[in-house]
């Protein structure tokens, strides 16, 4: 196969592990002020994680949740803080808002913190196919938020998370060859439905281990050693709203409609992590060897392609890791050209897919 790079840097064992966080404190007088709505769940504890892990610089750390959880204390980088109440006063003197508290929470609330000057990043649903909203991958489309500054009001929509993921990937070779037909279909772990789906995963684990009964809160199915489609709403059309969001988030990021684009979602009993098997068809030839230079070379990908030992990406493997992991890049042999690829793509739910997207993005706010 060439000289292409088949194999990441990162070794299977190495991958399971968590990184480890850095202790060196991001605080600083001349940082933005940040205000996290949502903190208590699986993705705001994300962002304070990401937020040290990446030095981001920050004055001033405002933690905001329901009035349920107010009053909860967080230790973070030496210092104790307790949740306040989200409320319509909360953003007064913040730069940067961080939202991951759901679609109504964000509708309710991000316009108020951007007219107190924030700018919003928002984790969810709510605004990411407004007219005029950016919707950002840092390493795919920076350009859309250009003119955009931290304390000065806005908001910018994070992708969902299965549509970050994918795209990581594609990008470069969109750019290479141009993509006229993208086919997804989706392997979601349990951390997309929150930390309560999570707990229940577990449970449900050890309750069909033990002969019990499981315990179903959260899905209408048993999730621990089952699939299923993915639990989002379904459509007219036959597809659920997660498949519609990467039909049309696709279509924004990339800035065309021209790319034919078809999902199927699907929730499998993993953990954390999403996988996702893509196949593409290109609008000219492009050969495995030029597809994996290209990922090599792209900012937040690593290759991991080793097809003697048998050696691709997991999503156990990628779990706490920034990076999007590519690997079975291969030519479709079901086309009688060289026109068409396919690729397994792994990437961290909670870490790429929600918060570090989202840091990386309020990065360029700076």
């Amino acid at each position: 196969m060439g000289t292409a790079p088949r194999r990441s840097s990162v070794s299977p064992s190495r991958a399971q592990s968590r990184r480890s966080l850095s202790v060196r404190a991001a605080k600083t007088e001349n940082g933005p002020t940040i205000a996290i709505a949502g903190v208590t769940g699986a993705v705001g504890q994300e962002f304070l994680r990401v937020i040290t892990e990446r030095k981001f610089p920050y004055s001033n750390i405002k933690m905001l949740a329901s009035a349920r959880s107010a009053g909860r204390q967080y230790e973070f980088e030496g210092e104790t803080y307790t949740v306040e109440e989200l409320t319509e006063d909360s953003f007064k003197g913040v730069d940067i808002a961080l939202f991951s508290a759901g679609g109504s929470i964000s509708k309710k609330y991000a316009a108020v913190a951007s007219a107190a000057g924030a700018t919003v990043v928002d984790n969810s649903s709510a605004f990411r196919m407004t007219e005029g909203v950016p919707l950002v991958i840092p390493e795919v489309n920076p350009e859309a938020m250009a003119g955009y500054r931290a304390g000065g009001g806005g908001i910018i929509a994070n992708p969902n998370c299965s549509t970050i993921i994918a795209l990581v990937a594609v990008a470069p070779l969109h750019r290479l060859a141009g993509v006229k037909r993208m086919v997804v279909s989706t392997y979601q772990a349990a951390s997309g439905a929150g930390q309560a789906a999570m707990e229940e995963l577990e449970l449900q684990t050890r309750e069909v281990l033990d002969g019990k009964p499981v315990t179903q809160n959260i899905f209408p199915f048993q999730y621990a050693f089952n699939v299923f489609s993915h639990n989002s709403p379904m459509t007219d059309n036959g597809y659920n709203e997660e498949e519609m969001k990467m039909v049309k988030e696709t279509h924004k990021i990339l800035g065309t409609s021209d790319i034919r684009v078809t999902a199927t979602c699907i929730r499998v009993p993993v953990m954390r992590a999403h996988a996702e098997s893509i196949n593409l068809e290109f609008e000219r030839d492009i050969s495995e060897e030029e597809a994996l230079r290209a990922l090599a070379a792209a900012p937040g990908i690593q290759v991991a392609d080793d097809r003697a030992a048998n050696w691709f990406p997991t999503p156990l493997s990628v779990s706490h890791l920034d990076d999007v992991f590519v690997g079975r890049v291969r030519r479709d042999y079901s086309r009688d050209d060289a026109r068409g690829l396919n690729l397994w793509v792994c990437g961290d739910q909670v870490k790429k897919g929600a918060a570090l997207n989202a840091i990386q993005i309020a990065e360029l706010l700076l």
